[in-house]
């Protein structure tokens, strides 16, 4: 491969104005095309054969067109109430408040009036509750806190129905005119808050991380080349890359329906990579200028030396994200198949237009050099670099440094065995909006539970009609026996009398892992009462799906990490025709997860150190995605970093000197690297949506850790202990294992050939 790179490099840099052009056009073609037949992108969360969709299927069955309201694009509205302090919403003035409020909202183009909108006064008195001591086995699925102890009759809620159909049809208008509606309350002194779909705005990336890792990246590549000109170029590239992989997934939303969070994941990833592969090519090309007879001999030998190592670390990226297809959930496969494009496009630019640029700027590229910024190369042996005093440190004194690196590792890993998993609900919702508010308001008159009330759809079809009444009141019994449940309603039945809705209100909030436990307890309990009933049942709702999404993710963990750590090993091999560093490899990531993992939980999920006020259960596809992306920047690293240690090492230096000497050359790219990458992830923490704030700071502590400790402290030290069984492969494996040199000692040979035949006279 170094060959072949080589040659396309010279050629590329020698026929600049024609590959230049060649880009352009086909970058302008493909924008062209993306803009003009893309198609408005879909918004799914939505997972296939979840335990959940039982329920779904009996409400089908015997409440047709109920289970719509539980779908992840579905139009929900719910209004909560609260009394002026001392006030009850019963006193006849805040009674009135709450009549004009259903009257302006029944005026709303917005509601469907097809369906009466239910007064939760009027709703609780039919049930009998609004008594001195209501019953709570008939009143606690009312809609008005009688039940509360301390403050009774002070908080209400009701459903709205709206007519917009799908949740992407909400416009700011129509989500205005859905708030505005209570001002009139509100100025009565009520506190009208609203929670559901018709009140959640969109979130859009606010743009400040792509601006902020742009800028980061120029400011380190300056302090890399010394040179402002030449820090440019990566930033071309990446601007190159990514509008073409943007382009392109624009394009395929004209024949599939493609999530809008794909380009996320997208600009994220062509952005980092773009950049980073750039920057490790144009830190070769500047040391071979060097030692180069021509600038152009300089292009393809960098190319042909630091290309081949992008080609491969660019293949680790693309088979973590094309491998988040095995988990089975749309969003993430599409995701995954975002970034892919976008990585695959940064190699692209990296190894195509990038020697077309090198030899565009020609020898303007490195001037004017900057004063006392980069003044040592570090490809050059004969001066000693931070990076040299670090690797001979480690080469002294490995064991000491190996230790130290993994019990850093080990103590941040601690927290993460208190994971506890969620989606992100309106509980995680900045507390100044009004969905935060309703949720709060909520949880104040009903209870957190209140939130998150659990749908028990019971399908009585198999049960003699004159049991179905004792089927009943055994589930509720049993519903009623847990700990965790709060309240039990009374059963609502069908018209067909054969199907019947049970709401069940936790103690504690969708997200909480007691909560969850609930759900997968009442399930249990079917096999029984459908023994003794010939009753069955599914329980549903937002707690439900939670519990169900969050199960299904972690289920996939562990097959996803093998399918592709084995793919990466087997390229690793490949890389290193090594067993043990592809191997030491794979257990530095493990550590560098733990580690990550470990931080993320203490900050965001247990609030320690006070940089989050709102502690919440880390967002449930987090762990996956994290794996994916830091998998595939980890295998970067190692690559860039080991890849000159095995160079040194097969042109002849011994196994210490070697790893010196590759730290030596590749620590600072990986440096720069990983610094462009946390700046790019950890702006993310400027982001409102504690989502975001979370991803942001897990992919920023992740590469940190994997590429200032286990890349650059954990795996130098052990390779010094291996010594020369770092290299070492079964004679039968070396056989059979294609030699890709990477390394680049046929590229050498052939620059020898072709300098031995320009001296050799002509006679």
């Amino acid at each position: 491969m170094s060959i072949y790179l080589y040659r396309w490099g010279k050629l590329a840099f020698r026929r600049k104005w024609v590959v230049l052009p060649v880009w352009l056009l086909f970058f302008l073609v493909l924008a062209g095309l993306g803009s003009s037949l893309q198609k408005p992108m879909t918004d799914d969360f939505s997972m296939p054969n979840l335990p959940s969709e039982r329920a779904t299927e009996i409400l089908d069955k015997h409440f047709p067109g109920m289970s719509e309201a539980f779908a992840f694009d579905a139009v929900t509205g719910t209004y909560v109430v609260g009394a002026p302090p001392g006030q009850k919403l019963t006193d006849p003035a805040n009674r009135a408040a709450i009549d004009g409020l259903i009257g302006d909202l029944e005026q709303l183009e917005i509601v469907d009036h097809a369906e009466p909108i239910v007064n939760p006064i009027t709703a609780t008195e039919e049930m009998g509750c609004l008594t001195g001591q209501p019953d709570p086995s008939k009143c606690s699925g009312a809609p008005l806190n009688v039940l509360s102890e301390t403050a009774p009759e002070t908080v209400a809620y009701f459903s709205v129905p709206f007519a917009i159909t799908d949740f992407a049809d909400i416009t700011a208008e129509a989500r205005d005119a859905a708030y505005n509606a209570g001002d009139s309350a509100r100025a009565a002194g009520l506190t009208v808050e609203i929670s559901g779909t018709i009140a959640m705005e969109q979130e859009m990336p606010s743009g400040k991380s792509e601006m902020i890792g742009m800028a980061v990246a120029l400011v380190v590549m300056i302090v890399a080349f010394g040179a402002i000109v030449a820090a440019f170029v990566p930033i071309i590239t990446a601007i190159v890359g990514l509008g073409a992989a943007t382009s392109l997934i624009f394009l395929s939303t004209s024949v599939l329906s493609v999530p809008s969070f794909t380009t996320f994941l997208a600009s994220m990833i062509g952005i980092a990579l773009s950049i980073d592969y750039a920057l490790f090519i144009v830190s070769r090309y500047k040391h071979e200028l060097a030692v180069q007879d021509s600038a152009e001999e300089a292009a393809g030998t960098a190319l042909g030396t630091a290309g081949s190592a992008v080609v491969f670390a660019g293949l680790t990226v693309i088979i973590a994200l094309v491998g988040l297809g095995i988990v089975g959930v749309r969003f993430l496969t599409f995701m995954g198949l975002g970034g892919a494009i976008a990585a695959a496009f940064a190699v692209l630019t990296a190894i195509t237009l990038m020697p077309a640029l090198l030899g565009a700027f020609g020898k303007a590229l490195f001037k004017p050099k900057l004063p006392l910024i980069a003044q040592h190369d570090p490809e050059d042996d004969s001066v000693v670099t931070n990076g040299t005093r670090v690797a001979r440190v480690i080469a002294r004194f490995p064991a000491v440094t190996m230790l130290l690196a993994i019990v850093v590792l080990g103590l941040l890993a601690a927290p993460a065995l208190n994971l506890n998993l969620g989606l992100p609900g309106e509980d995680s919702l900045p507390k100044s909006t009004t969905v935060r508010k309703a949720y709060d308001l909520r949880t104040e008159g009903f209870g957190e539970g209140s939130n998150g009330v659990l749908q028990v759809a019971v399908d009585l079809s198999e049960t003699p009609v004159d049991q179905r009444a004792a089927a009943l009141d055994a589930l509720r019994d049993k519903l009623r026996s847990y700990s965790d449940m709060d309240l039990v309603t009374e059963p609502q039945m069908s018209k067909d009398g054969a199907g019947a809705l049970i709401n069940g209100i936790p103690k504690t909030g969708p997200n909480a892992q007691s909560t969850k436990d609930l759900v997968q307890s009442a399930r249990a309990a079917e096999s029984d009462l459908n023994e003794q009933y010939k009753m069955s049942y599914g329980i549903t709702g937002t707690t439900a799906i939670y519990a169900d999404i969050d199960h299904v993710l972690l289920s996939k963990i562990v097959p996803y990490m093998a399918i592709v750590a084995g793919a990466a090993f087997i390229l690793l091999i490949l890389v290193f025709r090594s067993i043990l560093v592809p191997l030491t490899a794979a257990l530095g990531f493990l550590l560098s997860m733990g580690a990550t993992f470990g931080a993320t939980v203490l900050i965001f999920q247990e609030g320690e150190l006070g940089l989050i006020k709102d502690p919440h259960p880390l967002v449930s596809f987090l762990p996956i995605m994290l794996i994916g992306l830091v998998f595939g920047l980890a295998m970067d690293y190692q690559v860039f970093l080991v890849t000159r240690m095995r160079e040194e090492y097969v042109h002849g230096a011994d196994p210490t000197d070697a790893v010196i000497k590759g730290y030596h050359h590749g620590a600072r790219v990986v440096t720069s690297a990983a610094i462009i990458m946390i700046s790019v992830f950890g702006s993310f923490l400027l982001e409102s949506d504690v989502t975001a704030k979370s991803m942001g700071f897990a992919l920023a502590v992740g590469v940190a850790l994997d590429a200032f400790v286990v890349r650059m402290v954990l795996i130098p030290a052990l390779l010094v202990l291996l010594g020369k069984w770092s290299w070492w492969m079964p004679k039968w494996l070396d056989r059979i294992v294609p030699d890709i040199d990477i390394e680049g000692s046929r590229l050498r040979e052939v620059q020898a050939a072709q300098r031995s035949v320009v001296a050799t006279p002509t006679g």
